[in-house]
Order: structure tokens, then sequence, then C-alpha cells
């Protein structure tokens, strides 16, 4: 039934039906008339939420039946987390940066072997569009994990809340969902697939409401059942959240009087995002000893810090395995934010990027790679 309390009162656990309903309407829209079915969405406080959810639904086991999930290396740290404190095997899958952080087959069936041995690998993670390398996978990267989830009987998670982020020419988004049934019966009939999405990222960026939903597919009616009851135990996702999410999935249509407003603002959005995407990748790029693939998605850049041989024996030194200088180093800048394991860098919206990352740049030559560069 449709939502007619206040924005205080409980919801069904699922979500407001209305709103699944639109958000069932909304994936049909983007993945070509593809059918999606409201009672397969399930709203949640967000992403997190329900990957956290999907993941405790999944997890069971002890010692060499235990729950192995394969994740992307590098990653969210969500899922090395949520694995820890659910006691699961995580199983460390290894993009290959050298070929903008593609995935490698021949080493993913390898760890995934090699993982048998000790655990029972059941679940297969994917993030689309990368978080934290900015990568956005072709179609034929997309085909190849379904056709390897199937061979290898594995749950597939897709993590796509970046699907709206996409910047690089001949890059485009697409769904693991569309690419699936396209690729015929085979396929759409058999693999189980959980895909995810929030209002926090994109061009919306409503990160402090709480918002977003899972879509499920293939799931076995009485798994299903448990799911249901497994979200039940949280009462319901925020009410507001529910609301803004039916607004962005319901976004203005042409001839509606804010038609023209919106499609101006979002096209400003993520426009300003793209060029940020570039001015990262091209100054990173020229700092000595920084090296970064091309930002093709997402929000993020992950650069490669080449650390001078006499930094090396520092760190060995003091028993660090980051040089405490570098640390110093950047994080003394007050415009750029470079966490300390250099996953990502985070420029802050009121100077401009190119100042902000061409401080890092700087902060870099002079208060490091010269310092402790070898002459």
């Amino acid at each position: 039934m449709p939502f007619r309390g206040n924005s205080g009162a409980y919801t069904e656990a699922k979500g407001i039906e209305l709103i699944r309903n639109d958000v069932a309407k909304y994936i049909e829209r983007r993945d070509g008339g593809i059918p999606s079915n409201p009672d397969d969405i399930y709203l949640s406080t967000g992403a997190t939420d329900s990957i956290v959810t999907m993941l405790k639904l999944l997890v069971a086991g002890q010692g060499k039946s235990k729950t192995g999930v394969l994740i992307p290396i590098p990653q969210y740290p969500l899922y090395s987390a949520t694995l820890a404190e659910l006691d699961a095997v995580q199983v460390n899958c290894y993009l290959e940066e050298e070929n903008c952080w593609a995935l490698n087959f021949p080493e993913l069936r390898k760890e995934l072997n090699e993982a048998r041995k000790h655990c029972d690998p059941k679940v297969l993670c994917i993030i689309n569009p990368g978080n934290p390398t900015g990568q956005v996978q072709s179609r034929k990267c997309i085909e190849d994990v379904i056709r390897f989830a199937a061979e290898e009987n594995l749950f597939l998670m897709a993590d796509e809340v970046y699907q709206d982020n996409v910047y690089a020419q001949g890059c485009a988004f697409h769904s693991f969902k569309k690419v699936l049934f396209e690729m015929g019966p085979k396929y759409s009939n058999a693999l189980e697939l959980a895909s995810f999405h929030s209002i926090s990222k994109g061009f919306m960026g409503e990160c402090g409401v709480g918002g977003g939903y899972m879509e499920v597919i293939n799931m076995d009616p009485e798994v299903k059942q448990q799911l249901t009851n497994l979200v039940s135990m949280r009462l319901c996702p925020p009410a507001i959240g529910q609301a803004l999410l039916d607004a962005i999935v319901n976004p203005p249509q042409p001839g509606d009087p804010s038609y023209e407003q919106f499609v101006a603002e979002r096209k400003k959005v993520l426009s300003n995002l793209a060029e940020k995407a570039s001015l990262m990748e091209e100054i990173l790029n020229k700092a000595p000893g920084i090296q970064c693939n091309p930002v093709q998605g997402a929000m993020y850049s992950f650069p490669k810090i080449e650390i001078p041989e006499k930094a090396v024996k520092l760190a060995e030194v003091r028993n660090h395995h980051v040089c405490p200088a570098l640390i110093e180093t950047f994080m003394g800048s007050d415009s750029v934010w470079l966490a300390q394991d250099a996953t990502a860098a985070v420029v802050r919206p009121e100077i401009t990027i190119r100042d902000g990352i061409s401080e890092c740049q700087d902060a870099a030559v002079t208060g490091f790679i010269s310092e402790f560069a070898i002459v």
C-alpha cells in the first residue's frame, strides 16, 4: 500500500510499495525495457546497509566450510571490514594496475582454487565504476565476470553506486542485470545476482539522508524469505530517505516546469566532476614519482607513488611500513587530503582543483622527493 502516514511513521520493512514500484520502473528504463519486479527490490538506508545485510545472509560455516568472499583489491574498506566482523574469509582478487585496474581472470581463477583449500568461496563482489580505482568496466569484462560466476557457482554482488559517474571518452556504464539478461536464458535464468544503488553518489550526493536499494535476481524463494526476515529486524529504512529516493528515480520529464533547470544542473555537476577527474590525472602524472591511471569514472583516483630508496631505508630503520615523512608531507597541505595509504585524493570544493592538486604536487617535490632523493 502507498505510504499515507507522516515522515516519522514506520513503513513496510522492504520499503514503501509505491516507491519500490517506481524504482522498478526506473531500472526498466535504465536497462532498455528489461522487466524489474518490485518484489525483488529492497529499499535501504543506503548501499552500505544493503551490502552488509546481503553479506550477513550469505556468510555461514566454520573451518573449511566457512564462507569465502572474493573482493577486488584495491577495494572499498566496507567489504574487508564487514567480512572481518562476520568472521568470513576474505579472498583477494588483485586488479591489474597496468591494465587500468581490469580483472585478470586466470589469476582470479587461481585465487579461487587456492581459497577452496581452506574455505568455501560462495560470493564474488564487483564494484563498477570502481572505488577507489576509478575504472569503468567494459561490457566484455562484465560478460566475462558473469560467465566466471556462473561456471564457479558464485553469488554475484554488483556495487553500482557510481553508475552516473562516467567521464572518459569511449566508456559507458553497463548494469550487470542488463548484460546478464542480454546473454540469454543460460545465464539469466540461473545466476544469482544482487545489485546496489544509492542516493549518496552520482550527481545527487545526498550522503546525509540515507537512501538506496538492492535488487535481487534468481534468489531461491526460501532464501529470499530469510532475506525479508533479516531486513525486518531493522524495522524499516528511513521514510525521508525513501521519499528522496523516489524523487531521484522520478526526475523531471520533458514538458515539466522544472525539466530544463534539472537538466542544466545535472549537466553542470557531472561536467564539473569530469573536469576534476581529468585534471587530477593530468597533474598527478606531472609530479615526480607519481603515476596515475585514467580516471574513467566514480569519484576517486588511485595514484602510485614511487618511494625513493633513501625513504624506504628510513622507514625500515623506524620499523614503519610507510615513511612518516611521506605522511607528514601530504597531510601538511591544508587544501588537499591524501589518505595515509595513498588510496585516494579528495580536494575541497572551495578551491580550484588545479590549485589544490598543484599544492599536493609542490609538497611532493619540495617536501618529500627532494628531501629523500639520492643525488
